[in-house]
């Protein structure tokens, strides 16, 4: 058990879960039990308990659905679904049917509701879905050097991509495009900034949100890029830094969230994690890259 001031209050957070699987859970709700930031707690629970919240809250209904499945063998499955909290899932998990719900139980459990009542098959739960995550491949971030800095404001000319991660790609080059044609951020002078709102291995490919980000001196004109103007706000802020290619960016943040996070006492602010490219891929080689990691802080300091 993790007696830490920080495990103290994800343990609130789990606790409410388990007291209110029947009612909706939003991350609003969820978050402010314990007074974390609703723009990154996605990324803090899945650090910390190792799975995301929506398949928590979906494990935890699918298990109590299980035992009422054995314990009540005369009442109906539907029956048994609505009042584990399925009614709800129409808005976070997908269960808006019985056939929805017999899916995912089959999927959870390896059998239909109806032959599971017949012959329970128990799963045990992973020290994951209990306990918070200690990964060996993010062991290797321990000796991460991470500081505390005053980051200034800027304002930055941002291309916002929504979907899939793995067409980011194709966002960036129409960013690039527009600073081609424009030269209001030239790459050579300007700050080059990513800022992403979503973890990627948690969200829904279709929900995931990144912006494609240039610094600018003046606000940015209409342009069929669709370009907008957006500020990153100042404030404190940790930085990591990570030396090599743009997809181990994940292992930094990860190691950010799960483990830097919990033993600095600090408090995060409501804006996402961002990221500050030093150099880019077209420009040196992969292994060469250079790029900042900022997690915002709460102004107050550590608590």
């Amino acid at each position: 058990m993790d007696d830490s001031a920080y495990g103290k209050r994800f343990a609130r957070v789990l606790e409410h879960i388990e007291r209110h699987l029947d009612e909706e859970l939003s991350v609003e709700r969820l978050s402010g039990e314990a007074s974390f930031s609703k723009f990154h707690f996605h990324r803090q629970f899945s650090a910390y308990v190792g799975v995301s919240v929506t398949r928590y809250v979906q494990n935890l209904r699918l298990t109590r659905a299980a035992r009422r499945l054995v314990s009540e063998p005369t009442t109906k499955i539907i029956d048994i679904a609505l009042a584990c909290g399925f009614e709800t899932i129409a808005l976070a998990c997908g269960f808006e049917t019985p056939e929805s719900f017999s899916r995912a139980f089959k999927r959870e459990f390896g059998l239909t509701p109806t032959r599971f009542r017949r012959a329970p098959a128990w799963k045990q739960r992973r020290e994951t879905d209990l306990s918070p995550a200690r990964s060996k491949d993010m062991d290797v971030k321990k000796d991460m050097d991470v500081k505390i800095v005053d980051f200034e404001q800027v304002m930055v000319a941002a291309l916002e991509h929504r979907g899939p991660p793995e067409l980011v790609k194709e966002s960036t080059h129409k960013f690039i495009e527009w600073r081609k044609a424009t030269r209001l951020s030239p790459k050579d002078r300007r700050r080059t900034f990513g800022i992403v709102y979503d973890n990627p291995d948690t969200t829904e490919p279709q929900a995931f949100r990144f912006d494609i980000c240039g610094e600018v001196g003046v606000e940015v004109p209409p342009n069929p890029q669709g370009v907008v103007t957006k500020v990153i706000p100042g404030g404190r802020c940790a930085v990591a830094r990570l030396l090599g290619s743009h997809d181990r960016i994940g292992e930094c943040a990860y190691y950010l969230y799960r483990d830097w996070l919990p033993e600095s006492g600090e408090e995060l602010r409501d804006f996402p994690l961002f990221f500050h490219y030093l150099n880019l891929v077209s420009d040196v080689p992969e292994h060469e890259l250079v790029t900042d990691v900022y997690l915002p802080l709460h102004q107050g300091g550590a608590i």
